[in-house]
């Protein structure tokens, strides 16, 4: 390692220690009152070897014979001294503990918290896997370190300063005897600790995959996806093999520095030899201090009571090392920036005065690459842009329907309006106001989204509701969900609306989940609806149910509505129809049959040039882009 490299290292690691050190800033004066008690602790520690040292030299063996009365003073001294060394010893652990799980915690929290402001683009690049292994094994991972290393190094510092004066007190001959290694192994530790720290790095890696492959293969989908491909085998080699990779590295970092611990211990373990000799010399040389009795007992005590937490220091100190490659990863999660936030200034647009226009100015929008695609200035000079000048408007009120191809734009045009990304230029304005200048809880309160993959929690049916409305009462939960055509088979189960319905609604249909999800939507009561796909997986009969309930959901409100299948969108307001991310026609059913371009071509595919009658959600029906029957609304069961 070149002499900048190394610089660059070591500054590093001292600023990620200075923002490991801040964690602790807000327990400053529970710091205080912990650094008091080991002062204290550490300070009557040293007290027994002097007691020792008057109780051979001045009690024991004394010149005019043993004085009892001193012995007793001396040994109740010595008791008194562990007992209270005991007490705050009890106190220092507790203050510890409490200290070191309150900044896990607001570690978690602060982590957990980032992770929620991340933009969308966050999520659909990275694995789930790898974020919860950063949010669990990371963080579990250095909290051994925040509870007890922080308290553990400054005990056994001051243990281990005090101990070093009182043997130089007694005799700086032997004290030279048993540092004079010390620098040595100070020196190994580091390269050690650095070594180390690589491992740790490694290892939680191997954490991460392994998370990650436990999250895919062992959801209800990635189960589901392994048994209908009989790739249950593949997917245990694959976790088999990160597993064996994950054991080696844990022994690796287990092992490193072994072989320095015993080097270390065994000079320790014969140095009180060395003592002894070097005790007979200078106490029979010419010219040296004679050592009394008391001196020797009281020096190798020192000795034996140095031996502990110097070696722990240097365990520590490996530990730290260790703990500085996980939280090099924490702080990694923690310094990202999230791309969509709220600007300066940004303007509350009140739901309640909303009129619900939405309009797109020349918009072009590409989306940004993945971490896995490689360096972004290796990308071509033209990277595909998702939309390309795109201009259209929605008044208040309307049914827009968005139609095309797949590839089309269609999903992405839906993501910017709530600002789920930001345009690369142009503008999307709601009310003629950017949305960019809008805060995004305004935005989340005007807007409602049903997408055609629907997110259930694994949870009751009335706490997947009030997701939407924390607050909603019990008849509100029956009222939304009547509305969405979905009570009566709530009420059918066992439990009700507190029937649990599984992970992501496994328990539920297709159709039951879209459902579900148009109740939560009606909760919310967004002025802006935006249908993505909302009933492109289902079942006919499941689809007539789904659009029975969105009419309830539409009804006076401005929707965005997405389909590939047209019978969702024939009696819509104003259809747009995209290809390549460009408009390339706009207007009514009629109108766009008429004209013969992309959308007729995309009706004449679906329903064999009108030949099959469509059935649009309010009961109109169509062939060849007429009215043909106008039904009456009859209740869905």
């Amino acid at each position: 390692m070149s002499t900048s490299e190394a610089d660059g290292t070591a500054s590093g690691e001292a600023r990620l220690g200075r923002r490991v050190v801040g964690l602790f800033r807000p327990y400053r004066a529970r710091l205080v009152l912990i650094g008091l008690a080991i002062l204290v602790t550490a300070g009557l520690g040293i007290v027994n070897p002097f007691l020792t040292q008057a109780m051979f030299d001045d009690a024991l063996f004394a010149p005019g014979g043993a004085r009892l009365g001193l012995l007793g003073a001396l040994v109740a001294a010595m008791v008194v001294i562990a007992l209270v060394s005991g007490l705050i010893g009890v106190g220092q652990t507790y203050l510890t503990t409490v200290v070191g799980n309150r900044v896990m915690q607001n570690l978690r929290d602060r982590l957990f918290a980032h992770l929620q402001r991340m933009h969308l683009g966050f999520f659909t690049q990275t694995k789930t896997g790898v974020i919860q292994s950063r949010l669990d094994n990371d963080v579990a991972g250095v909290q051994s370190v925040v509870t007890e290393t922080a308290s553990s190094i400054l005990g056994n510092v001051v243990t281990v300063v005090a101990s070093v004066i009182a043997m130089l007190a007694l005799s700086w001959q032997l004290s030279l005897v048993a540092f004079v290694l010390m620098p040595v192994f100070i020196l190994l530790q580091i390269r050690v600790g650095r070594v180390r720290r690589r491992v740790a790095a490694s290892t939680q890696a191997s954490l991460s995959d392994m998370s990650a492959i436990t999250q895919e293969s062992l959801s209800v989908s990635g189960v589901l996806l392994a048994k209908v491909f009989g790739r249950q085998e593949h997917e245990v080699d694959r976790y088999r093999t990160e597993n064996a990779r994950q054991t080696d590295l844990q022994v690796r970092q287990t092992m490193t520095g072994q072989s320095f611990f015993a080097v270390v211990q065994a000079f320790f373990a014969i140095t009180p030899a060395a003592v002894y000799l070097v005790a007979g010399y200078v106490g029979t040389g010419t010219g040296g201090a004679l050592l009394s009795a008391g001196t020797l007992v009281a020096f190798t005590t020192l000795q034996s009571r140095l031996l502990f937490p110097a070696v722990q220091l240097l365990r520590v100190s490996l530990d730290v090392q260790t703990s500085l490659a996980l939280f090099s990863r924490i702080f990694a999660y923690l310094d990202l920036v999230p791309a969509i936030t709220d600007p300066p200034g940004a303007r509350t647009l009140d739901k309640e005065h909303a009129a619900g226009s939405v309009e797109f100015r020349d918009v072009w929008f590409r989306y940004p690459p993945s971490e896995e695609d490689g360096d972004a200035d290796a990308l071509p000079a033209a990277p595909t842009w998702a939309l390309q000048e795109l201009s259209l408007r929605i008044e208040p009120g309307q049914l827009a329907a968005v139609v095309g191809p797949s590839g089309a734009g269609k999903t992405s045009l839906s993501y910017l309006v709530p600002r789920l990304y930001d345009v690369d230029r142009g503008a999307v304005c709601l009310d003629d106001t950017d949305v960019r200048d809008l805060t995004l809880s305004s935005l989340a309160e005007i807007i409602g989204m049903v997408t055609q993959d629907t997110y259930l929690f694994h949870a009751t049916i009335a706490e997947n509701l009030r997701y939407a409305a924390p607050d909603a009462t019990d008849a509100e939960l029956e009222a939304a969900a009547r509305a969405a055509n979905i009570h009566d088979r709530i009420v059918s189960f066992d439990l009700g609306y507190r029937t649990v319905v599984g992970e992501r609604g496994y328990r539920l249909s297709g159709g039951e989940k879209q459902r579900l999800a148009i109740a939560r939507v009606i909760l919310a009561d967004p002025r802006i609806l935006i249908l993505d796909e909302a009933t492109s997986a289902l079942d006919t009969v499941s689809e007539r149910l789904v659009q029975h309930a969105l009419q309830t959901v539409m009804s006076g409100r401005t929707t965005i509505a997405i389909a590939h299948r047209l019978s969702t969108v024939l009696a819509a307001d104003v259809i747009f129809a995209l290809d390549g991310g460009r408009l390339v026609e706009h207007g009514t059913h009629a109108e766009l049959l008429a004209r013969d371009g992309l959308y007729a071509k995309l009706y004449a595919e679906q329903f064999g040039a009108g030949q099959i009658e469509a059935r649009c959600a309010d009961g109109v029906r169509f062939r060849d882009g007429e009215v043909i029957r106008q039904e009456p609304q009859a209740e869905v069961a």
